[in-house]
């Protein structure tokens, strides 16, 4: 098989049936678990672990974090969600009404991404308005990154299961 071949197949958009995509997939939601609040996840442990310096490091990343996402939000979530709801229901339209298989995936993986926004602005501007630190401040973060994993396994789950059934009711050849 020539080479152009072998890369054309690699990149090919049939997205349910791509290598290229289930990876995105899972590199997409291991770093949404693992920057929780602009936080990553070793600086919670370490933190929590060493507490002095590190979570003193931890409380004023949180700080910044959470002031720069509810100053953001503040001056351009209107166009933000504006921007998301338009292209989360083009990519709808495109791939469910249309039946392109590339704008499906692209909206099962962007989609939960949502739910994730959303609850990381609350949690900012929960964190903003109580001040928390030391033991409180991590439980709260760890707390959000359970729920961003349980977001992440029912996402999983879900673009499998349409995956698999998308690839079985396929015609042949397609």
């Amino acid at each position: 098989m020539p080479w152009r071949d072998i890369f054309f197949y690699a990149l090919d958009t049939a997205t349910f049936s791509s290598i290229w995509y289930w990876l995105a997939l899972v590199v997409t939601w291991a770093a949404a678990s693992h920057w929780v609040l602009g936080v990553p996840y070793d600086i919670l442990l370490f933190s929590r672990r060493y507490g002095a310096q590190a979570a003193e490091d931890l409380e004023k990343m949180v700080e910044i974090n959470t002031r720069r996402i509810v100053t953001m939000m503040d001056w351009f979530g209107m166009w933000v969600v504006a921007a998301v709801a338009f292209t989360l229901s083009a990519l709808a339209l495109i791939g469910f009404l249309y039946r392109l298989e590339f704008a499906q995936g692209i909206f099962m993986l962007s989609f939960p991404l949502i739910f994730v926004g959303m609850i990381n602005l609350s949690a900012a501007r929960k964190l903003q308005a109580q001040m928390l630190t030391g033991k409180a401040l991590w439980r709260r973060l760890f707390f959000l990154r359970v729920w961003i994993q349980g977001i992440a396994a029912i996402s999983i789950f879900v673009t499998a299961s349409y995956g698999m059934y998308f690839n079985i009711s396929a015609p042949v050849g397609y």
